[in-house]
């Protein structure tokens, strides 16, 4: 593990990213699993400084193993990695567009519009965001004209 200081160390995030843009995705999940457990454990004197994660760090790493499962049709983990993802970071817009997204996919609709709402209050110009509120507007709409 030449530079990593184990599973949990400060070199987890950038391999797990690394690996995520390569497509890599089982290795880059069991990254960002060994980079979210880490948070939980007490530091010890081998981990040394700069072992507990930060919020933005936690956030990410949340956020793109949520995006793993979601390119494996597994919503509702998805869902609970982009949650967890907002918690660790309440103002990060990526997280929320992402969870409306599952929720548009699996017909939530109200529950889709309140996180592309808070995505484009945290940051208006995200256009994708912007595109996702107007279409989740229009099937709402037409699903309740279809009194389904």
């Amino acid at each position: 593990m030449d530079g990593q200081r184990g599973l949990g160390g400060q070199a987890t995030l950038p391999l797990a990213h690394a690996h995520f843009e390569k497509g890599e995705y089982a290795e880059a999940e069991a990254l960002y699993s060994a980079y979210i457990c880490q948070r939980d454990r007490p530091a010890s004197g081998r981990a040394g400084p700069g072992s507990k994660c930060c919020p933005e760090d936690l956030a990410t790493a949340y956020n793109n193993r949520g995006q793993i499962k979601y390119l494996r049709v597994e919503f509702h983990e998805a869902m609970d990695d982009y949650t967890s993802a907002i918690a660790a970071q309440p103002n990060f817009e990526v997280p929320y567009y992402n969870r409306g997204l599952v929720l548009y996919r699996l017909g939530y609709f109200d529950e889709a519009l309140e996180d592309f709402k808070k995505t484009l209050h945290i940051n208006p110009g995200f256009h994708d965001a912007v595109l996702s509120l107007k279409q989740t507007l229009l099937d709402k709409e037409e699903k309740q004209r279809r009194n389904y």
